[in-house]
Protein backbone atom coordinates (compact mmCIF):
# COMPACT_ATOMS: atom_id res chain seq x y z
CA UNK A 1 0.00 0.00 0.00
CA UNK A 2 1.33 3.37 -0.62
CA UNK A 3 2.35 5.72 1.89
CA UNK A 4 -0.87 8.17 1.18
CA UNK A 5 -3.50 5.60 1.19
CA UNK A 6 -2.42 3.89 4.48
CA UNK A 7 -1.98 7.46 5.91
CA UNK A 8 -5.58 8.31 4.89
CA UNK A 9 -6.94 4.65 5.64
CA UNK A 10 -5.18 5.27 9.30
CA UNK A 11 -6.85 8.48 9.93
CA UNK A 12 -3.91 10.13 10.10
CA UNK A 13 -4.07 12.85 7.28
CA UNK A 14 -7.00 15.51 7.47
CA UNK A 15 -8.61 15.11 4.00
CA UNK A 16 -11.00 18.44 3.89
CA UNK A 17 -14.78 17.16 2.98
CA UNK A 18 -16.36 19.22 0.68
CA UNK A 19 -20.13 20.17 2.53
CA UNK A 20 -23.02 19.48 0.59
CA UNK A 21 -24.49 23.28 0.87
CA UNK A 22 -21.95 24.41 -1.12
CA UNK A 23 -23.93 25.82 -4.25
CA UNK A 24 -22.35 26.83 -7.60
CA UNK A 25 -25.22 29.88 -7.54
CA UNK A 26 -26.44 30.93 -10.39
CA UNK A 27 -26.10 34.47 -12.33
CA UNK A 28 -28.30 36.66 -11.63
CA UNK A 29 -30.60 38.55 -14.46
CA UNK A 30 -33.54 41.01 -15.09
CA UNK A 31 -36.92 40.51 -16.36
CA UNK A 32 -40.22 42.37 -16.58
CA UNK A 33 -43.22 41.03 -14.72
CA UNK A 34 -46.51 40.75 -15.66
CA UNK A 35 -47.45 44.54 -14.23
CA UNK A 36 -43.69 45.63 -16.07
CA UNK A 37 -41.30 45.91 -13.59
CA UNK A 38 -38.34 44.89 -13.70
CA UNK A 39 -37.47 41.93 -11.34
CA UNK A 40 -34.23 39.70 -10.73
CA UNK A 41 -33.59 35.81 -10.39
CA UNK A 42 -33.37 36.56 -6.12
CA UNK A 43 -37.26 37.73 -6.32
CA UNK A 44 -37.72 34.02 -7.34
CA UNK A 45 -35.65 32.17 -4.60
CA UNK A 46 -37.57 29.05 -3.00
CA UNK A 47 -38.69 27.95 -7.27
CA UNK A 48 -36.86 25.99 -9.17
CA UNK A 49 -36.64 27.59 -13.00
CA UNK A 50 -34.65 26.73 -16.35
CA UNK A 51 -33.57 29.61 -18.13
CA UNK A 52 -33.24 28.76 -22.52
CA UNK A 53 -30.16 30.57 -24.48
CA UNK A 54 -31.22 31.13 -27.80
CA UNK A 55 -30.57 33.18 -31.27
CA UNK A 56 -33.99 33.79 -31.74
CA UNK A 57 -37.44 31.94 -30.92
CA UNK A 58 -36.84 30.20 -34.37
CA UNK A 59 -34.35 28.25 -33.34
CA UNK A 60 -34.24 25.08 -33.96
CA UNK A 61 -32.82 23.36 -30.44
CA UNK A 62 -34.82 25.72 -28.74
CA UNK A 63 -38.33 25.02 -30.38
CA UNK A 64 -36.98 21.17 -29.42
CA UNK A 65 -36.46 22.08 -25.84
CA UNK A 66 -39.67 24.05 -25.88
CA UNK A 67 -41.29 20.55 -26.76
CA UNK A 68 -39.60 18.63 -24.37
CA UNK A 69 -40.86 21.47 -21.80
CA UNK A 70 -44.54 21.02 -22.85
CA UNK A 71 -44.40 16.94 -22.38
CA UNK A 72 -44.04 17.27 -18.84
CA UNK A 73 -45.40 20.71 -18.48
CA UNK A 74 -48.04 19.58 -15.85
CA UNK A 75 -45.28 17.97 -13.88
CA UNK A 76 -43.18 21.23 -13.72
CA UNK A 77 -46.11 23.41 -13.08
CA UNK A 78 -46.78 21.45 -9.98
CA UNK A 79 -43.42 22.05 -8.64
CA UNK A 80 -43.95 26.15 -9.57
CA UNK A 81 -41.52 26.18 -12.55
CA UNK A 82 -40.63 28.95 -13.65
CA UNK A 83 -39.14 29.24 -17.44
CA UNK A 84 -37.22 32.30 -18.58
CA UNK A 85 -36.15 32.81 -22.58
CA UNK A 86 -33.06 34.84 -23.06
CA UNK A 87 -32.34 35.82 -26.74
CA UNK A 88 -29.30 36.54 -28.29
CA UNK A 89 -30.26 38.12 -31.77
CA UNK A 90 -33.49 38.72 -32.33
CA UNK A 91 -36.62 38.31 -30.09
CA UNK A 92 -40.14 37.44 -31.65
CA UNK A 93 -43.10 35.47 -30.66
CA UNK A 94 -42.57 32.27 -28.82
CA UNK A 95 -44.81 29.14 -30.31
CA UNK A 96 -45.74 27.77 -26.71
CA UNK A 97 -48.92 26.47 -24.93
CA UNK A 98 -46.76 27.29 -21.11
CA UNK A 99 -46.14 30.51 -20.26
CA UNK A 100 -42.06 31.49 -20.80
CA UNK A 101 -40.97 35.11 -19.21
CA UNK A 102 -38.61 36.66 -21.37
CA UNK A 103 -35.37 38.11 -19.62
CA UNK A 104 -34.66 41.99 -20.39
CA UNK A 105 -31.39 42.02 -21.92
CA UNK A 106 -30.76 38.31 -23.81
CA UNK A 107 -26.71 39.22 -25.20
CA UNK A 108 -25.89 39.66 -20.92
CA UNK A 109 -27.80 36.61 -19.77
CA UNK A 110 -25.98 34.42 -22.58
CA UNK A 111 -22.55 36.46 -21.17
CA UNK A 112 -23.15 35.42 -17.82
CA UNK A 113 -23.77 31.59 -18.27
CA UNK A 114 -20.72 31.93 -20.59
CA UNK A 115 -22.45 30.88 -23.49
CA UNK A 116 -21.00 32.77 -26.34
CA UNK A 117 -23.29 31.88 -29.09
CA UNK A 118 -26.00 29.06 -29.92
CA UNK A 119 -28.54 27.34 -28.01
CA UNK A 120 -27.96 26.28 -24.09
CA UNK A 121 -30.33 25.65 -21.44
CA UNK A 122 -29.71 26.14 -17.57
CA UNK A 123 -31.38 24.30 -14.77
CA UNK A 124 -31.52 26.18 -11.69
CA UNK A 125 -32.70 24.71 -8.13
CA UNK A 126 -35.04 26.37 -5.51
CA UNK A 127 -32.15 27.23 -3.69
CA UNK A 128 -30.23 29.24 -6.35
CA UNK A 129 -27.82 26.55 -7.13
CA UNK A 130 -26.87 26.11 -10.96
CA UNK A 131 -27.63 22.68 -10.80
CA UNK A 132 -27.24 21.90 -15.03
CA UNK A 133 -26.10 23.49 -17.79
CA UNK A 134 -25.91 21.80 -21.23
CA UNK A 135 -26.01 23.35 -24.50
CA UNK A 136 -28.07 20.12 -26.09
CA UNK A 137 -32.03 19.71 -25.41
CA UNK A 138 -32.72 17.97 -22.19
CA UNK A 139 -35.22 15.47 -22.09
CA UNK A 140 -38.54 16.46 -19.96
CA UNK A 141 -37.92 13.52 -17.14
CA UNK A 142 -34.00 14.68 -16.48
CA UNK A 143 -35.11 18.29 -16.08
CA UNK A 144 -37.37 16.92 -13.29
CA UNK A 145 -34.82 14.61 -11.84
CA UNK A 146 -32.56 17.50 -11.39
CA UNK A 147 -35.14 19.21 -9.46
CA UNK A 148 -36.23 16.70 -7.13
CA UNK A 149 -32.00 16.14 -6.94
CA UNK A 150 -31.69 19.53 -6.13
CA UNK A 151 -29.93 20.14 -2.62
CA UNK A 152 -32.98 22.37 -0.70
CA UNK A 153 -35.40 19.22 -1.40
CA UNK A 154 -32.71 15.82 -0.78
CA UNK A 155 -32.03 18.18 2.79
CA UNK A 156 -35.91 18.54 3.20
CA UNK A 157 -36.37 14.70 2.56
CA UNK A 158 -33.51 13.79 4.84
CA UNK A 159 -34.73 15.84 7.61
CA UNK A 160 -39.03 14.66 7.39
Amino acid sequence: MRPLFLALALGLLAVPVLRADVVRPAADFAWLDASGKTRDLKSLRGQPLVVLIAPSPRDWTFRSQVGQLQRAFQRFAANKLVVFAAFTTEGGLIRSNIPIVTAVDGPRVAFLYDVPRGFAIAVIGPDGNLDCLSTRVIPAQRILDYMNASFAIQNKLRSE
